[in-house]
């Protein structure tokens, strides 16, 4: 794909923003190819995301940035430009379960997700074979029950090590602590296997069946201090009926975990959230 820059901002809602935004992309020869907004008037804000042709403007990156900066700042925006051609670093963290984690890797390898992923990390020993397949680095840090702390240590080193840009927990079944939350605020992706706000927490599927409902859902959403709450990226469901154990509800629902996972991560990776208070716009 033809190197673009993406522009993505928010701000509070007024008269002259996308004329504004226009007309500085086309007074520098600017070339548009792809462009969304939302105005949600029960907050006043605005929102926008602007792809545009890279070759077509007279800078490179940083020079656009230093150029828009004065509009930002006179329309009080929230805003960042990254280039098409620079892949995000994603680091994985999985437990036990696989699937999650299986389908991220098998997109990554057919190039269906452009990023790059430089190890993943597990509480676990269990899928490290699966993961050395894709030639990608395994570390594996037990938890303590009694001194969870040092493996979260590990964890933000790592981390750290690896200058992760986004970390993906892929079924990776512990809950951050709230400093590693609040450090890598809207950089941690989760998948939940449950429609939420319904049945958060532990074996949702299992609440599912004894509350009886006919449809069940998995919800990927950002990691907040508050278990199960981030703002929401993307939900789906699927039909079950009172047939259905919790076993079977398990299965059915992997599928849908692992397709609203590698959704939200793929917008995450082409920058088309933005968040606002704990709601997304997700412009897909």
């Amino acid at each position: 794909m033809e190197r673009r820059y993406r522009l993505v901002l928010a701000c509070p809602d007024r008269v002259g923003v996308v004329a504004m935004v226009s007309n500085f992309i086309s007074s520098h020869g600017g070339s548009i190819t792809d462009a969304n907004q939302h105005s949600d008037p029960s907050i006043g804000w605005f929102f926008m995301r602007v792809e545009i042709v890279a070759s077509s403007l007279p800078f490179e990156l940083e020079g656009l940035r230093e150029a828009f900066s004065p509009i930002a700042q006179s329309f009080q925006m929230e805003w960042r430009i990254t280039d098409s051609a620079v892949p995000k670093r994603v680091l994985l963290m999985a437990s036990r379960e696989s699937h999650c984690l299986a389908d991220l890797l098998y997109r990554f390898h057919s190039k269906e997700l452009f990023c790059d992923i430089p190890c993943v990390i597990s509480n676990h020993d269990d899928l490290r074979t699966m993961v050395e397949w894709h030639d990608i680095p395994y570390h594996h840090v037990p938890v303590d029950k009694d001194n969870k702390q040092n493996h979260f240590d590990g964890v933000k080193s790592l981390i750290n090590e690896y200058n992760a840009d986004v970390i993906v927990l892929a079924r990776y079944m512990q809950i951050l602590p709230h400093e590693l939350c609040d450090t890598y605020t809207h950089q941690i992706i989760n998948i939940h296997h449950s429609f939420l706000p319904s049945f958060a927490g532990a074996k949702p599927y299992h609440q599912a069946h004894d509350r009886g409902v006919k449809l069940i859902g998995a919800t990927c959403h950002y990691v907040t201090q508050d278990l199960d709450e981030g703002p929401i990226i993307d939900q789906d469901v699927i039909r079950i009926s009172h047939q259905d154990q919790p076993e079977e509800m398990v299965r059915l629902g992997r599928d849908v975990e692992k397709n609203v996972l590698s959704r939200g991560l793929r917008w995450h990776l082409e920058d088309r959230i933005l968040v606002r208070g704990n709601k997304t716009v997700v412009f897909n």
